[in-house]
């Protein structure tokens, strides 16, 4: 019999166009642990200028910023999440945890067929 799996994505719209997702999460995630966007981008194998461009989508299109970035300097910038961006991040990581018990769940069901 084969083995079946039941996956769930979850992503959030804005507008008719994704605003969060799982990859978001990620960088939020690795901004928050690394204190950069250029240190959380390497991490993914990610390009620093989508991930800034990531960040700066999040902190335009929400009634709060997301992260706090400080440019340049003697040391590089940095960047740091937000009590807002921690709150979003910790509620999107909540609702991800739900829907992959929902999916084991549901995996039950599918060994029935």
């Amino acid at each position: 019999m084969a083995n079946k799996t039941l996956k769930i994505k979850c992503w959030i719209e804005v507008d008719e166009s994704r605003f969060f997702g799982p990859g978001r999460a990620e960088l939020l995630e690795l901004i928050d642990t690394q204190g950069s966007v250029s240190k959380a981008s390497k991490t993914m194998g990610m390009s620093y200028k989508k991930a800034w461009d990531m960040v700066t989508d999040l902190n335009t299109r929400s009634p709060e910023p997301f992260v706090l970035l400080q440019k340049g300097g003697s040391k590089g910038g940095s960047a740091e999440l937000t009590e807002f961006g921690r709150k979003f991040l910790k509620q999107f990581q909540e609702l991800e945890r739900k829907l992959r018990i929902i999916a084991k769940e549901g995996e039950g069901l599918m060994a029935k067929l």
